[in-house]
């Protein structure tokens, strides 16, 4: 595209080498251009090592035409002349500085032309559901859905293995591994990095990737396309973004818990949650106004008496204009909180009856569950038959066992059959029925921790209340008590004496019409 010359004595021109630019890079601005400035700051290095650049057209230079003009006075100033091999404009006098700036101007709205219809033609495409990109996210992999002239439409297909490592982080976040409450993104990073559960190109977890992968609605079948602006990546207003349905890994619901999990553990949303403290339901207590944690306040009597409150964070630090606030005496609130628990969780009747419906729950997925276990089992038997077939080329002679490309070829079946064994063996172990829970555990777990709600020291009674329970919400005219019921399950099988976890807010197992109090 271009190239300096010299004069030389003996020959007419002299071909200098230069740097070669990088295909596919805007020629709006030198932003990304690295070979191009080179090009410039090596011509007006006061060397003078070439008297000219020549270009196929002004805009294979610059398609802006401020760019273009100081550019080119820039190269005029160190005596090097720029040449359009089919736009013979040359000369400083004011007609061909006219015309260069006509045809620059063209360019520039001929660059803006190009740019608007491209962003059209792909913002319908995405509106059809057909995919814009070569790479498909992690989870997805593309695959062809048609012919339209020369180009091939695609669309997004669920890859088996890889879908499996996503419900697993989405697992990992709301509910744990089992042996701990729900993790952090880091905490999830490190548990996948620890057990070689690398990326698509085998490099470990980041908590920027990660992270993407829980925040984007696509993985709840939500495509969205134009969400930023390709210059500045800044996210672009609503009304530009397109929507399109996509086949969805996790559900609808998990997606927005995981939502919830992480934006309550927000330093700017939440405080930090006290689980020792001295007070019952700090860190549980949450403003029904705003979503911000509730802390004790303290006012005097007009006789001396002291008496504690809880209230809305946010508006003690903020004031009203982050919230209009809610206060409502502490004792009132312990007494309502534990007596409902008492009363219409931590009876064997209401037990069973969560337990019941969870396992019912749990029976409905299995359908689903059995199908990805085929896709895997089948990805497995394909990469096996795949790796014999290679094997017996090299055994019989036909294919060399020392050819990288083989050896790189092998390598990737390996690792693909690999990763999809340990999924497959992941999702059986979901599947594993649980292990049933006695009536008369379940009726020993409801009296011990009765019990224990109302007595003991306070960090022990609020440790128990939340090894049953996520939040306390308050609202003006109700109390809502917010809790899992897999996490229910797994209290009651472990029984009151199990040292309870700390956990985060999920908004799950209490429906709304009998989580009033």
């Amino acid at each position: 595209m271009r190239a300096g010359l010299r004069a030389s004595p003996t020959t007419c021109w002299q071909r200098v080498p230069v740097p070669v630019a990088r295909p596919r890079r805007s020629a709006t601005s030198d932003k990304g251009r690295p070979q191009l400035r080179a090009l410039l700051d090596r011509a007006c290095d006061g060397s003078r090592p070439f008297d000219a650049i020549v270009v196929h057209s002004l805009s294979r230079f610059f398609r802006n035409q401020f760019a273009l003009e100081g550019a080119r006075r820039r190269l005029a100033e160190h005596g090097v002349e720029l040449i359009s091999i089919t736009q013979p404009v040359a000369g400083n006098d004011p007609a061909s500085h006219l015309i260069r700036n006509v045809l620059a101007m063209f360019d520039e709205y001929q660059s803006w032309e190009n740019r608007k219809h491209v962003k059209r033609s792909m913002n319908e495409n995405a509106r059809q559901g057909f995919w814009n990109g070569s790479r498909a996210p992690y989870g997805y992999r593309t695959i062809e859905a048609g012919q339209k002239g020369r180009r091939t439409k695609k669309v997004l297909a669920i890859d088996p293995v890889e879908a499996e490592v996503v419900r697993l982080v989405y697992r990992l976040i709301v509910e744990g591994d089992g042996r701990s409450g729900p993790m952090g993104v880091k905490a999830v990073c490190t548990w996948l990095n620890e057990r070689g559960m690398f990326t698509r190109k085998l490099c470990r977890w980041g908590i920027g990737p990660l992270h993407d992968i829980l925040t984007r609605p696509l993985y709840a079948g939500t495509y969205q396309f134009n969400r930023r602006d390709s210059k500045t990546r800044q996210r672009n207003p609503e009304s530009d973004i397109v929507e399109a349905p996509a086949p969805a890994i996790v559900s609808v619901e998990l997606f927005q818990a995981v939502q919830n999990t992480l934006r309550s553990r927000r330093p700017s949303e939440a405080p930090p949650r006290e689980v020792t403290g001295p007070v019952l339901l700090t860190g549980l207590a949450v403003c029904g106004r705003c979503g911000g944690g509730m802390t004790m306040a303290t006012g005097t009597s007009s006789t001396g008496k002291v008496y504690r409150y809880y209230k809305c964070s946010p508006q003690m630090r903020i004031g009203a204009k982050a919230c209009k606030g809610m206060t409502i005496a502490m004792d009132t609130l312990d007494g309502l909180v534990t007596t409902a628990l008492e009363q219409r969780l931590l009876t064997t009747e209401r037990l069973q009856e969560i337990l019941s419906e969870l396992a019912a729950r749990r029976q409905s997925r299995i359908g689903p569950a059995q199908v990805r276990v085929q896709a895997l089992a089948e990805e497995v038997t394909d990469a096996d038959m795949r790796l014999k077939r290679l094997y017996g080329s090299i055994e019989d002679g036909i294919a060399d066992g020392a050819d990288p490309t083989l050896k790189q070829r092998l390598d990737s079946l390996r690792t693909g059959r690999d990763r999809a064994r340990d999924a497959l063996a992941r999702l059986r172990e979901q599947l594993r029925e649980p292990v049933a829970i006695a009536p008369e555990r379940v009726e020993m777990f409801a009296r011990e921790m009765r019990a224990r709600l109302r007595e003991g020291e306070v960090p022990f009674r609020k440790a128990y209340i939340r090894a049953v329970i996520d939040s306390v919400e308050v609202k003006p005219d109700e109390i809502r008590i917010i809790g899992r019921r897999d996490v229910l399950e797994k209290a009651v099988a472990k029984g009151p004496d199990a040292p309870p976890g700390v956990r985060s807010s999920v908004r799950e197992w209490r429906t709304r019409h009998d989580s009033n109090v």
